[in-house]
């Protein structure tokens, strides 16, 4: 072998030299675990091709395993899927593929590994190792790869304006490998990526979604969206990122280009948190600049309202993305709602009760939140950046301070509707919504104290005012 394997590994590889011996199939482990393991990264997932039947071969492994393993068959794709001792092998027979113009699904038959090594989409991906016992460990290595790990190249191994028109998804893989392994694009398929860009358009948003999502976990996300954006992917896939592009200016009065600060900014997050969803609260966060932006003499550029237009926007670009609707979704619709809200405290004399409203609104979340905050200060200035953090640090200390004497934070008021409702013999209705909100407000304000008494008397108050008649 050309890299160091475990003992776990040695054993499974030694086994299958003897199985593919046994079948008389030329038998290889290709892709990126080969990939991997040569640039010294560890790798849990075995790619196994075999010139002959991948699921017989998986077979045949499994019964000489201890424990025998499950061996997981997809008849349809002739492949097969075995998890031992924390790997993932997938097996599967040598194959060629050919592509109709208008899907990305392809017409396979069986062929030899220089037929599956010219299907791969990348140099470094198409590396192969020999299992078999005659020239076990031999490198096959017909596109150069080796050389384009050493160089840090991404290049398709065939032209690369067929590697993308028969699969647009490696356009999106391309950008990905090269934000994750730091490296560059090689320049011919660069410019297929532009050239090739409409492609994208017959691969299905769940897939665009899962590279999305992966280039998003990379250490710096923003080498992966320049890129898209250069090629004019973005363009295709995130219109309304895109429009975050450019200054204006009026007056001799420029504003800063929201694009590259939303960049920043969810590079900033990348350093600090492996959450995907608070990498996504940082790229939508001033999503709707460009719908509120305006020029007001005396002013300058203002994006009044961006919080909340951006916050009604997530759902309809999760909806698209097909990204899931859940509390994912909740969750970064509600950061970005709010990612104002701590700045805004840094501008006032902080009161208890804007804390007080902010621990309330944020719940769980507050510390995602000002940690999106703290990433959103992309300031040039030295002074300026110290100032916002030394701000920061004032209203995080506040938020200890109120939280420890208040409670506050996933706090519920002491009366709830079913109280309101028996008290006042009342149906669900806007009155126990609006008498229950009041409650809430009167806390949050200082107003009211937070104990169930005070909140009762209150409520019976409001009910009088009301016209409402007590029943018990």
């Amino acid at each position: 072998m050309l890299f160091d394997i475990d003992q776990n590994e040695r054993v499974i590889f030694t086994l299958l030299s003897e199985c593919a011996d046994k079948l008389c199939y030329p038998t290889y482990v290709v892709g990126g675990y080969v990939r991997d393991k040569l640039l010294g990264h560890d790798s849990k997932d075995i790619d196994i091709v075999a010139v002959g039947s991948g699921i017989a071969l998986a077979e045949n492994l499994a019964s000489v395993l201890r424990p025998i393993p499950q061996v997981v068959v997809y008849r349809r794709f002739g492949t097969a899927l075995i998890k031992h001792h924390g790997l993932e092998l997938e097996f599967v027979g040598a194959r060629k593929e050919s592509y109709r113009a208008d899907s990305r699904k392809p017409i396979v038959e069986d062929g030899t590994l220089e037929d599956d090594q010219f299907r791969r989409d990348f140099t470094i991906n198409a590396l192969a190792i020999s299992l078999n016992q005659s020239n076990y460990g031999a490198l096959i290595d017909p596109f150069d790869g080796l050389k384009d790990l050493e160089n840090k190249i991404i290049r398709t191994p065939l032209e690369p304006g067929k590697t993308f028109s028969d699969d647009p998804l490696r356009m999106l893989r391309a950008i990905r490998f090269s934000a994750q392994l730091d490296f560059e694009i090689e320049e011919q398929t660069l410019l297929a990526l532009s050239k090739f860009r409409n492609r994208i358009r017959i691969v299905s948003w769940e897939r665009i979604t899962g590279e999305i999502n992966k280039m998003m976990m990379t250490h710096r996300p923003s080498i992966a969206f320049k890129l898209m954006f250069d090629t004019g992917l973005l363009e295709l896939i995130l219109p309304e990122v895109v429009k975050l592009h450019g200054v204006d200016f009026v007056d001799g009065k420029g504003h800063k280009d929201n694009f590259y600060h939303t960049l920043e900014v969810l590079d900033n997050v990348a350093g600090v948190s492996d959450n995907l969803w608070l990498r996504w609260a940082a790229l939508l966060h001033d999503i709707a600049k460009p719908q509120t932006k305006r020029f007001e003499k005396g002013h300058g550029w203002t994006f009044h309202g961006h919080d909340a237009v951006g916050a009604a926007m997530v759902p309809r670009i999760f909806r698209k993305l097909k990204l899931p609707l859940d509390h994912k979704m909740k969750y970064v619709q509600k950061l970005v709602l709010l990612h104002l809200r701590p700045i805004s405290l840094t501008k006032e004399n902080i009161t208890d009760s804007a804390v007080r409203r902010l621990l309330f609104d944020a719940g769980d979340d507050l510390e995602d939140l000002m940690m999106l905050c703290h990433a959103d200060i992309t300031s040039k200035n030295p002074r300026r950046v110290k100032r916002y953090k030394a701000n920061y640090e004032l209203v995080q200390q506040r938020l200890i301070e109120v939280e420890e004497s208040d409670k506050m934070r996933n706090w519920q008021p002491p009366i709830t509707g079913e109280v309101i409702m028996n008290t006042f013999g009342l149906k669900p209705s806007r009155e126990v919504g609006d008498i229950k909100s009041a409650i809430r407000e009167a806390i949050l304000d200082g107003d009211l104290a937070n104990d169930y008494d005070a909140a009762y008397n209150y409520m019976l108050d409001l009910g009088r005012k009301m016209g409402l008649q007590a029943v018990n």
